[in-house]
């Protein structure tokens, strides 16, 4: 009689395979903590390091890209990353990698780092780009005597673009433009962009879902 009623007891003790366990208010605040602690994890590396939305203001890059556009920015490597907690700077992550001529990148507005541009790449550091007659015109040293820049894939033939340029830059500096030549606030009125500014690459265009792509 008492082995069984000691069986017994020993069998209760165990929960059964499907049955719930309750371990109290202090068990599912720490789920909700761990929850919390993953989340940080693996987003914030993914949000500070490597993509970033943004969404489309204006028509500076038309045709190519309109208002409300809802695209997704590829930062790794291309973005510099100052780490700081608790107001203390514990490092910084610089920039590997380096835009190519007419990536379309997303950078910080240099006379105003709290805005967001999107424009086009058109010249590279060490290059000297000059606008007249309507054309753009690249020099560097595989063309030091100039070409003008074939921009058919991305703006119509008959368009033009304003202005009267002759710049030479610098190391990590870059010309960009925007599609829409003529509704552009570009290097063409504020000057070369620094590559410290610059966010990332455009890598796609999540919204409208019609016009949905990889860039």
């Amino acid at each position: 009689m008492e082995d069984k009623t000691k069986e017994k007891l020993e069998n209760e003790s165990i929960p059964e395979e499907n049955e719930e366990v309750y371990f109290g208010v202090g068990g599912f605040l720490w789920e909700v903590v761990k929850v919390f602690l993953w989340a940080i994890v693996i987003i914030v590396p993914i949000r500070m390091f490597l993509f970033q939305p943004f969404f489309v203001q204006g028509a500076s890059m038309e045709p190519n890209f309109q208002d409300g556009d809802y695209l997704i920015v590829n930062e790794f490597g291309y973005k510099q990353t100052s780490i700081i907690i608790a107001g203390k700077h514990l490092f910084t992550v610089k920039s590997f990698k380096d835009p190519q001529r007419l990536d379309t990148i997303v950078f910080r507005y240099p006379k105003n780092p709290q805005q967001f541009f999107i424009k086009r790449v058109i010249g590279l550091p060490n290059e000297q780009v000059k606008i007249e007659n309507g054309k753009v015109i690249i020099y560097n040293e595989q063309n030091p005597e100039g070409i003008n820049l074939n921009e058919n894939g991305y703006i119509a033939k008959n368009v033009i673009t304003n202005g009267n340029v002759n710049i030479k830059l610098k190391n990590n500096e870059y010309f960009v433009l925007g599609d829409n030549r003529n509704a552009s606030y570009d290097s063409r009125g504020w000057g070369v962009l620094p590559q410290k500014d610059i966010i990332g690459k455009v890598l796609l265009r999540a919204w409208p879902i019609t016009k949905a792509e990889i860039l």
